[in-house]
């Protein structure tokens, strides 16, 4: 068996906008047909994901799916109450824990991963951990789903999923704060407001497929621009003197703080 095969794929979640985006990447690079999509949703969701089946019912979701994947805000997940009676659960939720998704949805074979919201464009990044319990076709199964959404990796410790939802679980947030804090002082210099939203926007999608299309590491391209000795040199320097890495640090810590108390 490869990928998912003949097998029904339950989301608790469907509705929201990562099981959404997860769905739809699904459906797009024709991993899985609708008809074997079992979806739940607390409001009705007529007309989304033609062919689907939608419930509102979660055990009913669980019991017509060989696989469930749960797509809800980590402080809305002691609302689901289900027994999955040992099928592969695949969690997308921050911060909740494996011991806390086997006490309460019965089941050993738990996959944790953290797609980001760039799974809408098919260019996410996944990090993902199994337990020990998963089969080798539970892992190709989640790999499928993850990779259907962008690029995905599997680690070997439960932290490290926890610690990458501070980095990409992001999504474009950390890119888009510095590209605001271009954007405004470009305006604060007299630049009009919709060509400094088109510059930074275009600096971002640019940098972007310039990476993708490289995969340099990003210390090689920062190193490069410096040794250059242009302009961007100076303001390089000087970000980096006045302690750069030091505020993103702080800001990875406050994260990661945060996600222990998300659930």
């Amino acid at each position: 068996m490869t990928g998912l095969a003949n097998l029904r794929l339950g989301v608790v979640g469907g509705g929201g906008w990562l099981g959404k985006a997860i769905v739809q990447c699904l459906l797009d690079s024709g991993t899985i047909t609708p008809d074997r999509l079992y979806l739940s949703s607390r409001r009705p969701r007529a007309g989304l994901f033609p062919g689907a089946t939608w419930t509102h019912d979660n055990q009913l979701l669980v019991d017509n799916s060989d696989i469930v994947l749960v797509s809800v805000r980590p402080g809305d997940f002691a609302a689901v109450e289900v027994d999955t009676q040992g099928k592969l659960v695949i969690s997308v939720m921050a911060g909740v824990s494996f011991a806390r998704i086997q006490a309460q949805l019965h089941s050993d074979r738990i996959i944790r991963a953290l797609p980001n919201a760039a799974a809408e464009v098919a260019r996410s990044h996944t990090p993902w951990v199994a337990t020990p319990a998963c089969t080798d076709n539970d892992r190709i199964a989640a790999r499928t789903i993850f990779e259907a959404c962008g690029k995905a990796d599997e680690l070997t410790q439960e932290r490290q999923v926890d610690y990458l939802a501070a980095i990409s679980g992001t999504g474009p947030a950390f890119p888009a704060l510095l590209a605001d804090a271009l954007r405004r002082h470009a305006i604060a210099h007299d630049i009009p407001a919709e060509v400094a939203r088109r510059a930074v926007n275009t600096l971002l999608v640019g940098t972007g497929r310039l990476v993708e299309a490289q995969d340099r590491c990003p210390a090689d391209v920062v190193d490069e621009f410096i040794a250059y000795q242009g302009m961007l040199t100076a303001a390089l320097e000087t970000m980096k003197a006045d302690g750069f890495d030091d505020i993103v640090g702080k800001g990875i810590e406050a994260a990661l703080r945060r996600a222990n108390t998300l659930s």
